[in-house]
């Protein structure tokens, strides 16, 4: 019977280095919540051993429930019929079980129904969700809705629409992408307006909106006439209903169980979320939390695609042997395991600070409305935004593009095999694309986290690790760490004396390259001083991380990207 936790030493690993301690103490208001709930935990032990027993379930469910019926649900599809959204018989089985395990509300708040959950605990869960089911994860994984209606919404309107969100009744949906506007929100024009008695309407068309047909949707709009930049949006929350209009579903490459919709507001009644011309604000605290959640989903399918290429090499034998004891081979796989798990560090090293931006930012709110200013604790939420701002990004690029390499490796390992519909590699490099693309593009993710980048936020954190002693097989990843850290310092000073802008956009790719590889180098040498296995991870990270960053530098210095001024004269097809 395989769980999908516990039968996954290093996220179980992960999960016992985990520091929710400060997280975990606000979340639970001092764990005054005991004695308003029953379900709430009385200290911090008693909320670990939960999380643990959660994803224990989470795993099992996965394993044995979930991922028996993927293969079915990706044949079967969504479908659209007399312009209602059908889905597959084994994703509406999916979601009543997750609804009966009390999982579909399990990161919104307790007086609402939910779990009140780390966001960091959920992200592991979306991880084996994805692992078992990539399309189940689209409507498991949209809890972040519900939590920006519980965070910028008043009571009323968190009881309007969670309680049935809660129980796993009604299906959440980010609703941004419009025709012309894509990862450019700024550029929304759906209009909202009101009635005389302040009612507000929404009017206009979304496009590529995953659960596009569900039944509580949170919507960017433009609230404010004539207006084109970020102040004229605001945050609106409705219902599905008769005047909501679902176009079409698209036909996609993957993910074919999650019906992407083209959506019609015809005047349809929508509710204000938070403050009036604060919506691309707000939105960008939802983006957050869904970068991290598309991280986990990439990371859950690359998990899925080893353990199939693992079994497969175990099993096929080529020119009188196994093909895992082909070195071409088990080098494939070596790569693919330490990506995998490097991976894994920095995902849940850096979910926790949305956890502590989180727990920090309602610890704030709640100490003004009682007069009380705490400079120390404004500070440190300043520090932890900074820091996000740059991690969110850089997280969410790193993973979906190891996953997707990770994927169509797997496919390698498997030969023509893995590109026929017989097994589920072929599905699994399908589903994976998305990864990259949707919730912003990798480039849009390099661009946003660039600048923390050159700002050099983890640079007192790098230094604190890297200036300590260690064992001799840790000290030689540690002297190429540090030999990266002045690449660092050489990738600025060449962008710098560059005039090239072009040049230099492109290139910011190699600077957060190397900065990311650099931060999961360290991450790794901690690990590796608690776990003999994780010396070899580190080895062979830091090593290829290394030569990629020679690599990069060279970039640099030849002027690869400089020929960009003749984009025309290349490009030109006739």
């Amino acid at each position: 019977m395989p769980n999908f936790f516990t039968d996954n030493q290093d996220l179980e690993f992960q999960f016992s280095r985990l520091d929710l301690q400060t997280t975990v103490s606000i979340l639970e208001d001092d764990y005054k919540q005991s004695e308003v709930f029953d379900t709430a935990p009385q200290d911090f032990q008693e909320a670990m051993d939960y999380y643990h027993a959660a994803l224990e379930l989470m795993g099992d469910l996965s394993g044995n429930y979930f991922e028996p019926r993927s293969t079915a649900n990706d044949l079967e599809g969504a479908n659209l019929v007399d312009g209602k959204v059908v889905y597959p018989k084994g994703t509406l089985e999916s979601i009543a079980k997750l609804a009966e395990s009390e999982l579909m509300g399990v990161l919104l708040p307790r007086e609402f129904g939910g779990g009140n959950i780390p966001a960091t605990i959920y992200t592991m869960m979306v991880e084996m969700l994805s692992q078992a089911d990539a399309s189940l994860m689209t409507l498991f994984g949209y809890q972040d809705v519900g939590e920006a209606i519980a965070k910028f919404g008043t009571k009323e309107q968190g009881d309007h629409f969670l309680q049935k969100y809660c129980k796993g009744e009604h299906i959440g949906a980010m609703v941004l992408t419009e025709p012309h506007a894509g990862s450019d929100l700024q550029n929304a024009k759906l209009k909202a307006y009101q009635d005389e008695s302040g009612q507000w309407y929404l009017r206009g068309t979304k496009c590529f909106i995953s659960n596009g047909n569900g039944d509580v949707l949170l919507i960017l709009a433009r609230s404010e006439p004539n207006t084109s930049n970020i102040f004229g949006l605001s945050m609106f929350a409705c219902h599905g209903g008769d005047k909501i209009k679902v176009g079409r579903i698209e036909h996609k490459m993957g993910l074919h169980a999650s019906p992407t919709c083209e959506l019609h507001f015809e005047d349809a009644p929508a509710e204000l979320i938070g403050k009036r011309k604060m919506g691309l604000i707000q939105v960008l605290h939802t983006l957050n939390h869904a970068r991290f959640s598309v991280a986990a989903q990439a990371l859950g399918i690359a998990e899925e695609a080893y353990r199939e290429a693992y079994a497969w090499s175990q099993e096929r034998m080529a020119f009188g042997e196994l093909i895992y004891n082909k070195p071409a081979v088990g080098n494939l796989l070596v790569d693919m395991r330490v990506n995998i798990e490097s991976s894994r560090s920095l995902l849940y090293n850096t979910v926790q600070n949305l956890d502590l931006k989180n727990k920090l930012e309602e610890k704030i709110e709640h100490q003004k409305a009682n007069k009380i200013f705490d400079k120390e604790l404004a500070k440190q939420l300043a520090v932890v935004t900074k820091l996000l701002d740059m991690q969110s990004p850089m997280v969410k690029y790193h993973i979906t593009e190891m996953a997707n390499k990770v994927c169509f490796d797997a496919l390698q390992v498997h030969g023509g095999a893995g590109y026929t519909k017989e097994g589920k590699i072929e599905r699994l490099c399908r589903d994976v694309r998305i990864t990259n693309i949707y919730e912003g593009t990798s480039q849009v993710q390099v661009i946003g986290a660039v600048k923390g980048v050159q700002q050099d936020l983890l640079g007192e954190y790098f230094a604190e690790i890297l200036e300590r002693s260690y064992d001799d097989d840790i000290m030689s990843s540690v002297q190429l760490l540090r030999t990266m850290r002045d690449l660092y310092q050489e990738y600025k000073s060449l962008l710098s004396e560059c005039d090239d802008k072009a040049a230099n956009s492109v290139a910011a790719k190699e600077l957060v390259d190397l900065y990311c590889a650099t931060h999961i180098g360290c991450l790794l040498v901690l690990e590796a001083t608690d776990n003999q296995r994780k010396k070899h991870i580190l080895k062979r990270f830091v090593t290829k991380a290394s030569a990629n960053a020679q690599k990069g530098l060279e970039n640099i210095k030849i002027g690869t990207y400089t020929d960009l001024g003749n984009q025309d004269e290349i490009c030109i097809l006739n």
